[in-house]
């Protein structure tokens, strides 16, 4: 069965199979109305992690202060994971499944120029430059989500029919240069194996341009797979006067350039899914009177289809080293791949959609486009199913076009989105947990 034969199986089976809008049971009404009551700590916690934003692998005083909030909750925590990764165990008074639930922690090498009296003024160190740090990605909301979230399950705790596994990652945005980090590390050290092993995992992430009480879903794949690439072209170096007796890198470089856009125009079958070359970097020379031995791409690769994402690769490979051998340079390429495609879990999705609906209304959830942005939540997704949503951030009533994007300057979220993030968090754990019990 091709791909979206499969999704649209999967569409079919939520319209016409899936039970009705679940109802509020008194432990999720107990859940809403607690979250209703602690939305001004959980807007108070954002902000102090918004005003204190730390890099990549680098967040120690975050991962410090996360640690200290699920310790004064009554909840076991574990730390140095993957770094600086956080886990909390609380286990619940009845028997029942392991939830697993994450949020990302951190920040960006951005500075902010939003006129917030919180805004980040902090400074740090990428790629040997100093630069401002930013949640320009709502990381931190995402960790105030998850804190209220562990806040309103331990008041129940007595109750609930199963174990809650919280898990704040560090490095989602990508380890520094020459670590290890994200998903995938804390995925091999262990944290979906070590201790109760979560048969499920939800995770969410803010929309600055999706409005706020929206939830926005999709069964199947829902975000990119994402690849680094990166080309080094060979020449001979010479006189800029007199390009005849070298060869020059750099307009080879630019061949490759326009080579490497034509295998997403002309040899990838779009119709399918959408696929993203886009070379971010390019370095060579040093001075304007001659033509360097060598030049420097990077860039990023974006599929949605494994298969896709091996021949893009291929092609890559094929493109560059030909058309440097044509011009009598050589061309060598790394790729490294950087995460999986997001893949929600068609069945849990499927299962948990009358929850999302509850929770935020069914007009307020909404099936959406697949997007060429990555994850790496993708890495718990391969060993267990999960879902993965976002979260409306944007001010109600106000065009999407003119909202802040992700990863700028100016980003932007309206704080009273994230209740329905604490919400739809703790709904997602009991009726989980609830539908576990009933088999």
């Amino acid at each position: 069965m091709k791909k979206h034969q499969f999704i649209l199986a999967a569409l079919g089976l939520s319209m016409f199979t899936a039970p009705a809008i679940a109802q509020e049971s008194k432990l999720t009404a107990r859940a809403n109305a607690m979250a209703d009551k602690i939305e001004p700590k959980v807007i108070e916690c954002r902000r102090y992690y918004h005003e204190n934003p730390e890099l990549s692998n680098r967040e120690v005083k975050t991962a410090e202060r996360i640690a200290q909030d699920l310790k004064k909750l009554g909840i076991e925590v574990e730390t140095g994971i993957a770094k600086t990764g956080v886990v909390g165990i609380l286990k619940g008074g009845k028997p029942g499944p392991v939830v697993a639930l994450r949020a990302d922690i951190d920040a960006l090498p951005v500075t902010e120029r939003a006129d917030l009296p919180f805004a980040s003024k902090a400074k740090g160190e990428y790629n040997k430059q100093e630069v401002g740090v930013m949640h320009a990605c709502g990381h931190d909301t995402h960790i105030a989500m998850l804190l209220g979230a562990a806040e309103v399950l331990a008041s129940m705790q007595k109750d609930l029919k199963g174990t809650v596994k919280f898990i704040f990652q560090p490095a989602e945005e990508g380890a520094p240069a020459g670590e290890e980090g994200g998903a995938s590390l804390m995925v091999r050290e262990g944290v979906l194996e070590k201790g109760p092993k979560p048969e499920v995992i939800f995770g969410l992430h803010i929309n600055s341009q999706t409005e706020v009480g929206t939830l926005k879903y999709r069964p199947g794949g829902i975000m990119a797979a994402a690849d680094v690439f990166r080309i080094k072209v060979k020449g001979k170096q010479v006189h800029g006067a007199s390009p005849w007796n070298g060869v020059d890198p750099i307009v080879v470089s630019s061949q490759i350039i326009y080579g490497l856009q034509t295998i997403i125009s002309r040899q990838t079958e779009l119709t399918e899914d959408a696929a993203v070359i886009t070379v971010g970097m390019i370095h060579g020379g040093v001075r304007n009177n001659i033509i360097p031995e060598e030049v420097q791409m990077e860039g990023t690769i974006r599929t949605l289809d494994t298969e896709m994402q091996k021949k893009i690769h291929e092609k890559i490979r094929l493109t560059a080293t030909k058309i440097a051998e044509s011009a009598g340079a050589t061309a060598e390429v790394e790729i490294t791949e950087m995460a999986p495609v997001t893949y929600n879990d068609p069945a849990l999705t499927n299962k948990m959609l009358p929850t999302l609906q509850s929770v935020a209304g069914q007009d307020n959830v909404v099936l959406m486009n697949a997007m060429t942005g990555a994850e790496d939540f993708a890495y718990y997704q391969q060993k267990i199913p999960g879902l993965y949503l976002f979260v409306g951030g944007m001010p109600k009533g106000q065009d999407p076009a003119t909202a802040p994007a992700h990863h700028t300057p100016d980003f932007f979220v309206d704080e009273s989105g994230m209740k329905l993030g604490v919400k739809t968090l703790t709904n997602l754990t009991l009726n989980y947990m609830e539908s576990k019990g009933k088999k």
